[in-house]
């Protein structure tokens, strides 16, 4: 066999093993760090906790789901594995008199998604929303199969600055994480 042959070889070896890895990385993330939103994230995750905005754009119910594997992962090294995914998503509210109360909120229908993928081996130096070891993405409601966010210095950091500490994530709004 060729040298040549031999180098065109392995570099092809090297490239489908690569993409396997990305692959076998998340279910959620392909090849090119893509990130998509998990079906049946409501019934396959664990709900971590949730987030109440009153007024503004990003207003409504933010509720935010995780794999039970990374849930139990956390709680044991305060640390989201590699491959760990968060999903938050936002819902409209409504407020009303009930027998429970006046002026209680409730969730109605989806807004949007934001959905974050923990890498912790940088798999996606080149890809704009990867960063301080996340993936990050924007999934409107229009559209839930593509990620609107183009990069994370623009469209999350300003939001996900004061979580800087907590590894970028607001961990103290999800009591299960620390149950």
């Amino acid at each position: 066999m060729s040298a040549k042959l031999k180098i065109s070889n392995l570099i092809l070896l090297l490239l489908m093993s690569f993409a396997a890895n990305a692959s076998d990385f998340s279910p959620y993330v392909d090849a090119d760090g893509n990130i998509s939103l998990p079906d049946s994230f409501r019934t396959q995750m664990a709900h971590i906790g949730s987030w109440f905005v009153p007024d503004g754009d990003a207003s409504g119910f933010h509720d935010v789901f995780t794999e039970k594997e990374s849930l139990e992962a956390y709680r044991k090294t305060k640390d989201f594995p590699d491959g760990a995914t968060l999903v938050k998503e936002v819902r409209a509210h409504r407020s009303g008199n009930f027998t429970t109360g006046a002026n209680i909120s409730y969730s109605e229908s989806t807004k949007l998604w934001f959905v974050m993928v923990r890498d912790t081996q940088n798999r996606f130096p080149h890809n704009k929303v990867w960063a301080e070891g996340w993936g990050w993405a924007l999934i409107n409601i229009d559209n839930p199969k593509k990620n609107v966010a183009t990069d994370f210095a623009n469209d999350c950091k300003g939001c996900h600055l004061p979580a800087q500490k907590s590894n970028w994530v607001f961990v103290e709004g999800y009591p299960t994480l620390h149950e």
